[in-house]
C-alpha cells in the first residue's frame, strides 16, 4: 500500500470521527436544552418552597427544604445554610446520601442535612423533605397526646404520627440530627408514613414532590392548632378515620393527575403571597 493510500485512509477515518463527535455534541446539547428548563423550574419551586413555608410560619430563621435530584436519584438538592426566607437559586447545592456537598465552594451547609439524606436513602418513593420547628406541632412531641387528623386538609395523618426520641438512640445529646446514624434512626421511625415528630425539637414531613410536601407541612401545623382547640373544648373528639383519610388522599391524588374533582389551587396563591411580603 502506497504512502498516499495510507494518508487518504487516515484522513477518511479522521473525518468520520469528526462527524461522530459533532453529532454526539449536538445530541447532548439537544438533550440538555430539553431537560434544562424543567430542571430550572424545579429549582424555582424549591426556592419558592422556602419562601412559602417562611411566610406561612412553618419555618422561621431555621429549618430547611430539599428535593431529590431529578438528574441523579442518589443525590438531593437543598440550600446552603441560610434563613429560608432569604434563599435564592444561586444558594441551591447538591448533596450525596452521606450528606457530603459535591461543590461546596466554601459555603456553610446545614448541620441536619442528614435528616434529608437518610430519608431519601430509605424511601425511594420520596422526592421532597421538609424539616421544621413548626411551633404548634411541638406540644404533641412532648406529651402522651398523639397528633391525629381533625381536618380534611390533614387527612394524610390518618395512619398515625410517630415520635422520634433521640435519647433512645444516642442518650443525652444536643438533640440535633447531625450525623448519618441519627438520620438513619429517624428515617426508621418515620417508616412508610408522611410525618415524624422529633421530641421537643420539630418534625420532618415527606412527599412525592415539593408542592405536596409544602402543603403537608403547612396543614400539619394547621391541624395541630385545630386539635389543640378541640382538646381545649373538652369532651370526646371525632377524628378522621383511617378509611376516610385513605379515601381523601386517593381523591387528592386523582385531582393532581386531572382525573378527579378540582385541582391544587393553593401553591400559586401561597407563592404570590410570599412574593408580596
Amino acid at each position: 500500500m502506497s504512502d498516499s493510500t495510507v494518508r487518504a485512509a487516515a484522513q477518511r477515518r479522521l473525518r468520520t470521527c469528526a462527524v461522530i463527535l459533532v453529532l454526539g455534541i449536538a445530541a447532548a446539547s439537544g438533550a440538555l436544552a430539553q431537560t434544562r428548563p424543567g430542571f430550572d423550574k424545579m429549582i424555582d419551586d424549591l426556592v419558592s418552597a422556602n419562601h412559602i413555608l417562611y411566610h406561612q410560619g412553618v419555618l422561621d430563621g431555621f429549618g430547611h427544604v430539599s428535593i431529590r435530584d431529578p438528574r441523579n436519584p442518589s443525590r438531593f438538592l437543598m440550600s446552603r445554610a441560610l434563613a429560608p426566607g432569604l434563599v435564592a437559586p444561586a444558594d441551591i447545592m447538591e448533596f450525596d446520601f452521606d450528606g457530603k456537598p459535591l461543590d461546596q465552594q466554601g459555603r456553610e451547609v446545614y448541620s441536619e442535612r442528614f435528616i434529608h439524606a437518610e430519608i431519601y436513602r430509605a424511601r425511594s418513593d420520596i422526592h421532597a423533605v421538609v424539616h421544621s420547628h413548626s411551633p404548634t406541632v411541638i406540644p404533641f412531641s412532648v406529651t402522651q397526646v398523639p397528633l391525629r387528623p381533625v381536618a380534611t386538609t390533614a387527612s394524610f395523618l390518618h395512619a398515625g404520627v410517630p415520635v422520634f426520641e433521640i435519647r433512645d438512640v444516642a442518650g443525652m445529646t444536643n438533640m440535633l440530627v447531625r450525623n448519618g446514624a441519627l438520620g438513619k434512626a429517624l428515617a426508621a421511625k418515620l417508616g412508610a408514613g408522611p410525618v415524624v415528630l422529633l421530641r421537643g425539637h420539630g418534625n420532618a414531613v415527606v412527599g412525592p414532590d415539593v408542592r405536596r410536601v409544602v402543603s403537608r407541612a403547612i396543614y400539619t401545623e394547621v391541624n395541630s392548632r385545630l386539635q389543640l382547640q378541640a382538646l381545649a373544648l373538652g369532651g370526646p373528639i371525632t377524628y378522621i378515620s383511617p378509611e376516610e383519610g385513605t379515601k381523601m388522599e386517593q381523591a387528592r391524588d386523582a385531582s393532581r393527575t386531572g382525573t378527579g374533582p378540582g385541582q391544587d389551587r393553593t401553591w400559586e396563591m401561597w407563592k404570590q403571597e410570599a412574593s408580596m411580603r
